[in-house]
């Protein structure tokens, strides 16, 4: 028996890195995985290899429209998700404050910090109406202390709301 066994979940910024081993540990430990990345390639053959385990969905962190069918697609292979992992991110260029153009700082914050409340927004409903859940969100050490050398202001500014919109929804639910 796994530590998850009888659990779904999904991990968004599945395709590589983290994501992808947040992934297969998930799987190792009995949950069935839903998968999600803008990368379809590595996305669909890290799945496949994960066989009925797993399923990829092709998903834009940032589209209301893209969670609900990440959602659908969920339930539909493996019933009602308990888990999530808010993973997906992107740094944004290297660039101090002001020399950052507003469409990157957008960007980052529409992935790194939207993302995660759409995903939080999706699951929430399905979790208080069943047997609850647990909501996971990757953040970074830059979203705890400032660091010479980070990226950028929006990736700092966001990882730093991750922590608080983190904190808030466990005092809200939790």
């Amino acid at each position: 028996m796994g530590k998850l066994d009888g659990k779904v979940a999904i991990v968004t910024g599945a395709a590589q890195g983290m994501g992808e081993s947040h992934a297969r540990i998930m799987v190792a430990e009995g949950a069935k995985v839903v998968m999600t990345d803008v990368n379809v390639a590595s996305g669909t053959a890290i799945a496949e290899e994960l066989d009925s385990n797993a399923l990829f969905v092709e998903h834009d962190v940032t589209s209301p429209a893209d969670w609900a069918r990440v959602m659908q697609a969920a339930e539909a292979k493996f019933g009602a998700v308990n888990v999530l992992v808010n993973n997906a991110g992107i740094l944004g260029p290297i660039a101090a404050t002001v020399d950052l153009p507003l469409d990157d700082f957008n960007a980052v914050c529409n992935i790194n910090q939207t993302g995660v409340f759409l995903g939080m927004q999706s699951v929430l409903p399905g979790m208080l109406a069943g047997d609850g859940g647990s909501i996971v969100n990757i953040s970074s050490i830059a979203g705890i202390v400032a660091i010479v050398g980070a990226p950028n202001l929006a990736y700092v500014g966001s990882k730093f709301a991750v922590r608080g919109m983190t904190k808030q929804v466990a005092i809200e639910y939790g």
